[in-house]
């Protein structure tokens, strides 16, 4: 079964955008909308920035230098992979402890 495309209304510092997605794509879209809306509340409030277009391109700007900023600090964890690196070094110290293998 594949999701059929249909439109989402969104609403952004009070103008109505439709966005063509899938049922699964949006929560999704629905937040992205709402954190986008949010961060050019924010830019247009500092009274600094004038026109939708130069909000737009603030509140961009800000959300890619957040997302650089992350990924930067990011640690990839993933507990499958960390107990996958415990049972290997454990193989590696039972064999090289292991009297088969001394010299």
């Amino acid at each position: 079964m594949t999701d059929e495309i249909t439109p989402v209304e969104i609403k952004i510092l009070g103008k109505e955008y439709r966005i063509a997605c899938t049922p699964s794509e949006q929560a999704d879209l629905l937040e992205s909308a709402r954190q986008l809306d949010e961060k050019m509340r924010e830019v247009r409030d500092t009274g600094r920035v004038v026109g939708q277009d130069r909000i737009a391109v603030m509140a961009a700007l800000n959300i890619a230098h957040e997302l650089n900023l992350a990924k930067k600090d990011q640690t990839v964890t993933n507990p499958e992979i960390d107990q996958q690196l415990i049972k290997l070094q454990t193989k590696i110290d039972e064999t090289l402890n292991s009297k088969e293998f001394q010299p």
